[in-house]
Parts: structure tokens; C-alpha cells; sequence
């Protein structure tokens, strides 16, 4: 199985890559112009990466949680992907990313911090399969 998480925001696109369920790497984050150029980079990266399975963090039980699948499902009709799309709960993954990088790295906005958030989420995942 190879596994591409996303960490979907309005501004920026974090993304993380798996192939073993011990090891997942973040990749780099898409800087988000509008939808249609975020949602091809997408399908670039799930070409280039041969993945099968999505794993996209989602807010789950928060009284945002309704709008927030509405807007995934509108951005994966976009990215146009037929395999499995998982949602993980992101709950605090953007703060554990920012414990991560302490420091003058988080200050900066070009997205290490929304692909360490996709990090966590496809972590949390493949802890769920062991």
C-alpha cells in the first residue's frame, strides 16, 4: 500500500507519503492559488508517488465537521483519484506540528508545518492498522 495523507486548508496543502507503516515522510506543501491548481498538483503528486489510498485529515466531531466534508468531497471530485480516501481525525495535529519544529521555523508560512501536520494524521492512521 502506498499512502499520501493531506492536510487541506485554504492557503496552504500539507502532504505526507507512506509505503511502510513505520515510516512516513513529509512531502513538500502545495501553496494553494485556487482550487483547480492545488487539486492538479495533487493528481501530479498521487501519479508520482503510485498511491492507492488517501488518508485526509478532517476535524471529526466538531461543529465544523459537516462543512468541512462537504468541502473535501468537493476538492477529491476535483483531484479526480479512484482509490480508497480514508478521514482521520486532525484534532491538534497543526499544534504537535508546531512542538515539533520549535523555534524560527514556525514563524514561516511555506507549508513545512501543514505537511508535518499530513505527517501526524497518516501517522495517527497506520497506528489504527497495527
Amino acid at each position: 500500500m502506498k499512502y499520501l495523507a493531506i492536510d487541506l486548508g485554504l492557503k496552504r496543502i500539507g502532504l505526507a507519503y507512506s509505503a511502510h507503516k513505520d515510516l512516513v515522510t513529509p512531502l513538500k506543501a502545495i501553496i494553494r492559488k485556487n482550487r483547480n491548481q492545488a487539486s492538479d498538483e495533487v493528481k501530479k503528486a498521487v501519479k508520482e508517488w503510485e498511491i492507492n489510498t488517501i488518508v485526509i485529515g478532517i476535524p471529526l466531531g466538531g461543529s465544523s465537521e459537516d462543512e468541512m466534508r462537504r468541502r473535501i468531497a468537493h476538492f477529491m471530485n476535483l483531484v479526480d483519484f479512484d482509490g480508497v480516501v480514508i478521514y482521520q481525525d486532525e484534532a491538534g495535529s497543526s499544534k504537535e506540528a508546531e512542538a515539533l519544529i520549535k523555534g524560527e521555523i514556525k514563524h514561516i508560512r511555506d507549508g513545512r508545518i501543514d505537511s508535518i501536520s499530513a505527517m501526524i494524521i497518516l501517522q495517527r492512521y497506520l497506528r489504527t492498522l497495527r
